[in-house]
């Protein structure tokens, strides 16, 4: 039976979910209107940014950026229709495929950084450094609750 407090504590809870999802909304649109200009949507420059930084695989750069192998191949495609990454065979492995950044995506890098830091100074505007510490560290103990298998219901 749900006594009154654990109503108003998931009420609480929906309500916070539904302002993250909007937040995410409004963070995502105004990455996309900045990288626009650069003929890059926010999930290509975000790409673009982790590829440069090491020789990575489609699976890691899957999971950094939150897309699954079917969307990670489409990514791929594109921006090396745009000639601005390529796949080539692990030297290693011949098994995997690892991402390189051409030197035209190279080129671009300088102006998709300073885009990422433009949006993450609005979106913390008006936040103290203390702030701004205490929300990174909610926010990742609520994608750790999410992340973490479920502990297993109490027996009776």
């Amino acid at each position: 039976m749900d006594t009154n407090a654990d109503a108003g504590a998931r009420r609480l809870a929906l309500g916070g979910s539904s302002l993250l999802h909007q937040v995410e909304r409004e963070l995502r649109t105004a990455l996309e209107k900045q990288v626009a200009p650069l003929g890059l949507t926010a999930q290509q420059a975000a790409l673009l940014l982790r590829a440069a930084r090491q020789a990575t695989s489609p699976n890691q750069l899957a999971a950094a950026l939150g897309t699954d192998t079917a969307g990670m191949t489409r990514l791929l495609d594109r921006l090396e229709s745009k000639g601005l990454v390529r796949r080539h065979r692990h030297p290693d492995d011949r098994r995997s495929i690892v991402i390189e950044v051409t030197e035209e995506g190279q080129a671009l890098l300088p102006r998709i950084g300073p885009v990422f830091g433009r949006v993450s100074s609005q979106l913390m505007a008006g936040f103290s450094e203390a702030e701004s510490r205490q929300l990174t560290a909610l926010l990742q103990r609520l994608l750790d609750n999410l992340t973490r298998p479920p502990s297993p219901p109490p027996t009776a």
